[in-house]
């Protein structure tokens, strides 16, 4: 039986004052992966360990990022969206200081794991933000500017990031990240009004352990499966086994737990739909597919003395990762804002297809010229980071079920998170097991072409992905 819900609200607030405080959330969150990313050798190099396991932090960081999302935003809907989102940034600046006073990778590990609560920050503001907005253009063009984050804080972070690591040190990065998630938490208790649209209903934590479990095993499987590259084990092929097994058994369990639930977390029937899994699909693929080409194998390439260019940290980051950036923060209102004129599947077709034509001109042009590989950058940032990013996440909120709004947003986010930890799972191992021919250039081609056809597919997956009428204006 389906629990009734109705909206709450002690209060609707301001617009402009949600607004401040919701992009000062998606920005504290953001900085956890993007202002990293030009750091990452400098965090090895001060940890003295390599970049393997430096990279195996920021899969850490997805990995608890993509558990976490898959029931917070639920949660959020019962006990309140405002309360949580308060919840997450305190969590996260706790993290960045746990990860800054790190005397081991070990610690920074933990560090990462902690802010990785914060996962569904972007899709929680969205509903926040769909709950106070009722004009659908308004609404795109304001998911658009929030969105517009999660491609990097236009530019200046990865800018920073890039500074702080070579001239203070990457502990620098995340005092930083310290003071922005409590100045986030400030704003969003004193700016913006709390929302309960689910207030009385139980939370189906039974069906929560078995989802977790399920995705838990399966990341934790792939990344067992990865070491596989650097030479086979029978141990570690036994294990990754055994864990997908163990994913199965529990999203059969999770399963049965919600068809008989009287409050569950989410419908069987809504798990059947196009309507949920298009989109999920979409968003794993193109994550998998683009995220540690732009956040890790191009910055890397950039950087070496060769195959690369040999070009510094903070150059690269405002060649590289700050034009990109920009570019999104621009494009990305406004492609929220032709998102319910144009059609939302159509706006993301598009961005697609030019996300596909930016990886051939980095793969094919970029490896050989600096110019075209800071031209397949920029245009990644017009077609990802301002378009295709913009309507994915927008997908998760307008998709999700009525009676259940945190559902879509909340298991969206979490493939988000998911797709990530893959990029930076097989994407690298690609690129170490192509590496054995003693050709760099080659490997680091054969990666973005994988890149490409994974793209690819995720554009074949978006063709299935229904209509949102109810949030398009009518031609």
């Amino acid at each position: 039986m389906t629990a009734i819900v109705t909206e709450t609200k002690t209060t609707r607030g301001n617009v402009t004052a949600l607004m401040v405080a919701l992009l000062a959330a998606c920005v504290a969150f953001q900085l956890n992966a993007s202002m990293l990313s030009p750091a990452l050798v400098t965090m090895g190099n001060e940890l003295n360990t390599d970049q393997a396991v430096i990279g195996l932090s920021q899969t850490w960081f997805f990995t608890a990022a993509a558990l976490f999302s898959l029931f917070l935003p639920r949660l959020s809907d019962i006990i309140g969206r405002k309360k949580i989102l308060i919840g997450m940034m305190l969590l996260m600046a706790i993290g960045s200081v746990i990860a800054a006073l790190a005397p081991d990778v070990t610690w920074l590990f933990v560090g990462r794991i902690i802010q990785g609560v914060s996962g569904p920050t972007v899709p929680l503001c969205l509903i926040m933000l769909r709950s106070a907005v009722s004009s659908p253009r308004k609404y795109g063009t304001l998911m658009g500017l929030i969105t517009a984050v999660n491609g990097g804080v236009a530019g200046v972070d990865s800018f920073v990031g890039g500074y702080f690591a070579e001239h203070f040190g990457f502990r620098s990065i995340f005092w930083l990240m310290v003071v922005l998630a409590l100045v986030a938490t400030a704003l969003i208790a004193f700016l913006a009004g709390e929302s309960k649209p689910a207030a009385g209903t139980t939370m189906d934590w039974l069906g929560v352990f078995f989802i977790v479990v399920a995705v838990g095993a399966l990341l934790t499987a792939l990344n067992e499966g990865s070491k596989l590259v650097g030479g086979f084990s029978a141990g570690t092929l036994v294990l990754a086994l055994g864990l997908v097994a163990v994913a199965a058994v529990a999203f059969l369990a999770f399963w049965r737990t919600e068809k008989r639930s009287t409050q569950p977390m989410v419908e069987t029937v809504h798990l059947r739909q196009r309507s949920t899994w298009a989109p999920l699909l979409t968003t794993t693929l193109t994550m998998t597919g683009i995220f540690a080409i732009i956040n890790g194998i191009v910055p890397a390439y950039v950087q070496a003395a060769a195959p690369g260019f040999g070009v510094g940290p903070t150059e690269m980051s405002l060649i590289i990762l700050t034009p990109y950036a920009l570019l999104g923060w621009v494009v990305g209102p406004l492609s929220g804002r032709l998102a319910p004129v144009l059609g939302y599947t159509k706006v993301l077709r598009v961005g697609l297809l030019g996300s596909i034509a930016a990886l051939a001109v980095i793969a094919f042009f970029g490896l050989d010229s600096l110019p075209m590989m800071i031209a397949g950058t920029v245009l990644l940032g017009i077609m990802y980071a301002g378009t295709v990013n913009i309507m994915l996440n927008g997908l998760g909120v307008v998709l999700s079920p009525a009676g259940n709004p945190g559902f879509l947003p909340g298991m969206n986010a979490g493939a988000f998170n998911l797709g990530a930890g893959l990029s930076f799972l097989v994407l690298p191992a690609v690129l170490v097991a192509t590496s054995a021919l003693g050709d760099a250039k080659a490997s680091y081609l054969t990666v973005v072409v994988v890149g490409l056809v994974i793209t690819v597919a995720a554009f074949g997956a978006s063709l299935l992905i229904p209509k949102p009428v109810e949030a398009e204006v009518a031609e």
